[in-house]
């Protein structure tokens, strides 16, 4: 049996996920960690920061999947597609090859340091790098299975198309563990006008995007 290892940047990942995959809450864990059978869901926070922390728990996988949401660069990739990659390349231009899965991978993904803000940033992006969507954790989580010499892969689902990008003041809901803070999300909703409907756009994006990839999740593990 084929141990699925699954690491989230945000908590609402991480649980969105358990609950469509049917993954029990792991109570003796102080942060975000759902298993049942041969698998498993944890939010290591953005850019994988609290990785390096939960790391002594999360021992005896054989592969590792980065997943959860991610904004598209390609234009046509709409909310809810799958992104599952061949490669992933960060800012400074390091590689690492994404394990292949039976569902078929296709491109590059780009993981960066900060929020995509605008669609003139998502397009200056694609053009240098010719990647079709961007994250802030899939770099880290491959490098981190790779010292581990375990294998790693990606399963990413669009949450924003390539025409929006993520407000700052959004983003900032979103402490570094993952912990999304609502009371900060509604501030940030209300600050001006279309806030609110960019707030609501986005939740609708990122449930679809995790919707796709725990389907995608069920089919690894039953043909795993």
């Amino acid at each position: 049996m084929t141990r699925v290892l699954v690491l989230t940047a945000v908590d609402v990942e991480a649980r969105g996920l358990a609950r469509h995959l049917g993954l029990p809450r792991v109570r003796q864990s102080p942060w975000p960690h759902y298993a049942a059978g041969a698998l498993a869901v944890v939010c290591v926070g953005l850019r994988a920061s609290q990785l390096a922390n939960r790391a002594p728990e999360l021992r005896g996988f054989d592969l590792v999947v980065s997943g959860g949401a991610c904004g598209a660069l390609a234009p046509g990739l709409a909310a809810g597609d799958l992104v599952v990659p061949e490669i992933v390349v960060d800012a400074a231009g390091r590689q690492w090859p994404a394990s292949p899965l039976r569902h078929p991978a296709a491109g590059t993904l780009l993981t960066v340091t900060e929020v995509i803000e605008t669609a003139a940033q998502k397009s200056r992006l694609w053009l240098e790098t010719g990647a079709r969507a961007v994250d802030m954790e899939s770099a880290h989580i491959l490098a981190w299975a790779s010292e581990r010499g375990v294998p790693g892969a990606v399963i990413r689902g669009v949450s924003d198309g390539a025409e929006r990008g993520v407000p700052a003041a959004l983003a900032a809901s979103v402490a570094d563990d993952g912990r999304v803070r609502p009371l900060r999300a509604l501030t940030a909703a209300l600050a001006r006008r279309a806030a609110f409907g960019e707030l609501v756009e986005l939740r609708a994006g990122s449930e679809a995007a995790v919707k796709s990839v725990a389907a995608a999740l069920a089919r690894l593990v039953r043909q795993a």
